[in-house]
């Protein structure tokens, strides 16, 4: 029995993952709006009872392409679960990860910043999610500039809350310039500017 369980288990794994799957590329062609539950069962070969039954509603469905596209991240840079970089491993990991950004990611880069524009306001379906995720973000680089301070690294008497804030700032400015017009603006340029400046203005 517990094979039996095991297989099944794996197969709704594996189906979750294909509409996951299905769900990003045909939100990142049609948009969130523009894209049904019906459409995304299909290109995933389920049916739409099948898919609110693992996601419970398409904005569970939503936010789980959201933990998708952070969780690939993650793996990409091969970020290992807990990690605490170093400042210029983390200032590495954020350039790189614009390169990946520019080069295959857009279409998910700017549906992630709609969808951020389009939960601004409490009690939107995903407020708390990028509520959540935006503080979250911010505490693991608190955590990184206080290690930084801590190990002599940076120069003391900073403040890595507002460092925080400031570095996540430019994260979403820099992504938004850069899916208003692509042309003109180098994401992976602006990125290594500013992590280079910012680790030389915060030296000891």
């Amino acid at each position: 029995m517990t094979g039996v369980k095991g297989q099944v288990q794996k197969r709704g794994v594996e189906r979750r993952r294909a509409m996951v799957d299905a769900a990003i590329d045909l939100f990142a062609r049609q948009g969130v709006r523009g894209t049904g539950v019906a459409a995304i069962a299909e290109r995933a070969g389920a049916t739409p009872s099948a898919l609110i039954h693992h996601f419970g509603s398409k904005d569970g469905l939503v936010r789980a392409v959201l933990e998708e596209a952070d969780r690939r991240a993650l793996q990409r840079l091969s970020v290992p679960a807990g990690a605490e970089p170093t400042l210029d491993q983390a200032f590495d990991w954020f350039i790189r990860d614009a390169g990946h950004t520019a080069a295959t990611e857009g279409q998910l880069a700017a549906l992630h910043t709609t969808l951020t524009a389009e939960n601004l306001q409490p009690g939107s379906a995903l407020h708390t999610w990028f509520r959540d995720r935006g503080r979250a973000l911010r505490t693991h680089l608190s955590d990184l500039f206080t290690r930084a301070v801590a190990d002599g690294s940076v120069r003391p008497g900073l403040d890595p809350v507002v460092l925080a804030a400031e570095t996540a700032a430019f994260l979403e400015g820099a992504h938004l310039l850069w899916l208003l017009d692509s042309e003109q603006v180098d994401l992976v340029g602006i990125h290594r500017s500013y992590f280079e400046g910012l680790a030389a203005r915060l030296r000891p």
